[in-house]
């Protein structure tokens, strides 16, 4: 069972990779003005070009295991990003402290994903 897990992880992670990716690719203003922060459009416009071309190699036929630790270097940026953000004025902490928390999950399950590939 733990096996068929590992092999249908990295197909959900690219999904999720794409639906991020588009997100902040189109709505990088918005995501930002949710969490009170009043600047960074364009880097979060590449995070979402990075989150995408992770998702598209994860759903290619490609080797997964380069593309799941690029997900976890991605996930390290977007944490320490986060955390920078949490010093912005007019930031909305509780807003980007639950963001946080669920990418540091989402971490976890990159880790886990790119450890059994």
């Amino acid at each position: 069972m733990a096996k068929k897990v590992r092999s249908k992880l990295p197909r959900a992670l690219g999904w999720f990779s794409v639906g991020l990716g588009v997100t902040e690719l189109l709505g990088a203003w918005n995501l930002l003005r949710f969490f009170g922060i009043s600047r960074g459009d364009k880097l979060v416009r590449g995070y979402g070009a990075r989150e995408l071309a992770a998702g598209v190699a994860l759903l290619s036929p490609a080797k997964k295991r380069p593309w799941l630790w690029a997900r976890v270097a991605g996930d390290a940026l977007d944490l320490a990003t986060m955390g920078k953000g949490l010093r912005e004025p007019g930031v909305r902490k509780g807003r980007l402290l639950a963001a946080t928390g669920a990418v540091a999950g989402i971490t976890l399950l990159d880790i886990y994903a790119a450890a059994n590939a």
